[in-house]
């Protein structure tokens, strides 16, 4: 099940709920050796939630904001044209023949977006635990970037129906909006695009802090997001550079605060010799 069907304010009283449990069970004086990795596991996933009560929250105050949405779509599609950038029509139309694949694709927008990030910061938290506070700032921050340029409402291209897009999702019965103002998702908020951001974060992430040499399959997983938000008519190609190119300047950004966090090793002082007072090589 998506954690889409989580509303705001219940993820928000979870994240109360999760972010109390973490603080208060370590005033228990319980001792147990695995008691504090699970107090810091409940504090993080007590911020995660938050983050996505925030969400929630400002997608609904963006709900019924339609002013402008559909004359930035075609200036989107005005400018990609202008930069040569293929048709996203044509990308929908050479799978609309093939109901299977776009159910899949269905599929993929729904389930994979949320759900991947939720199992990377697992994982990271668990294996990479000292790189997971870089990772977990670089989401937030990269996230709450989006949500402002989000707030400026964008129509996707499903809702062009005069251009001959399709809602692939509403389709099949696979749409998670509902009629237009209301839902689970804010509808305008094609620009950008938070599903690539995450996809290529996930993957960037994966890449540097993994050891394995499968590590690089990951990258299919911002290939396949790529070619679903666009089949699916969801997203332009532009709202996939937007998100990339804020997940771009914040990164650096990140990475410097986590290399001022992490503890510098003590330098190690010269070796002297005994007998001859001299440091050795």
């Amino acid at each position: 099940m998506p954690l889409l069907v989580l509303q705001g304010p219940q993820a928000a009283v979870l994240a109360c709920v999760l972010g109390g449990a973490g603080l208060l069970i370590p005033r228990f004086g319980w001792h147990r050796r695995w008691l504090p990795v699970v107090c810091a596991g409940l504090r993080e996933a007590a911020v995660i939630f938050g983050l996505f009560a925030l969400w929630q929250f400002v997608g609904a105050r963006a709900l019924t904001r339609v002013d402008g949405a559909f004359q930035r779509a075609h200036s989107i599609l005005s400018l990609e044209n202008t930069l040569h950038f293929p048709s996203e029509l044509s990308v929908q139309h050479a799978v609309l023949g093939h109901p299977e694949i776009v159910k899949a694709m269905n599929t993929f927008y729904l389930y994979v977006h949320i759900n991947s990030i939720v199992i990377f910061l697992v994982w990271i938290f668990i294996r990479h635990r000292d790189r997971y506070p870089w990772a977990r700032n670089t989401l937030a921050i990269t996230t709450g970037l989006c949500l402002l340029v989000q707030m400026l409402p964008v129509a996707p291209p499903r809702m062009l129906t005069q251009l001959g897009f399709v809602d692939t999702a509403n389709l099949y019965g696979q749409s998670i909006y509902g009629p237009f103002g209301s839902g689970l998702a804010d509808q305008l908020s094609a620009m950008p695009s938070v599903h690539v951001a995450w996809a290529v974060l996930i993957a960037f992430f994966v890449i540097r802090v993994s050891p394995s040499p499968w590590r690089w399959l990951v990258l299919l997983d911002p290939v396949l997001t790529v070619l679903v938000v666009v089949a699916t008519a969801n997203h332009y190609w532009l709202d996939g550079v937007v998100a990339v190119g804020i997940l771009a300047a914040v990164l650096p950004l990140t990475a410097s605060f986590d290399r001022w966090r992490r503890p510098r090793p003590p330098a190690e002082e010269p070796a002297y010799s005994t007998t001859l007072g001299t440091a050795r090589v």
